[in-house]
């Protein structure tokens, strides 16, 4: 019997092997749980995400801003990317 996962734990999946010093953005994510559209609902997967093993600070937004973060990392998003390695331009 195949088990189907939902798109939230599709989502968790994908974002959980994201790589340190990496990103990817929401859209990225929701395409590759297989939904199109799914920016915004990957958003709120991971304003509610509570699991430090999940490093929801990786997903940044597609016009290059950096989106929201519910600080279970710390405070700042940047900054816990920057420690990684993410390089930002102005």
């Amino acid at each position: 019997m195949l088990i189907q996962k939902t798109f939230k734990e599709k989502v968790l999946e994908i974002v959980s092997k994201i790589n340190s010093g990496s990103v990817l953005t929401y859209k990225q994510v929701g395409e590759r749980a297989g939904k199109m559209q799914a920016a915004r609902a990957v958003g709120m997967i991971m304003s509610r995400n509570c699991d430090k093993n999940i490093p929801c600070h990786r997903v940044v937004r597609s016009d290059g801003k950096i989106g929201g973060y519910n600080q279970i990392r710390g405070k700042s998003k940047i900054d816990i990317l920057k420690k990684e390695g993410v390089k930002f331009i102005n």
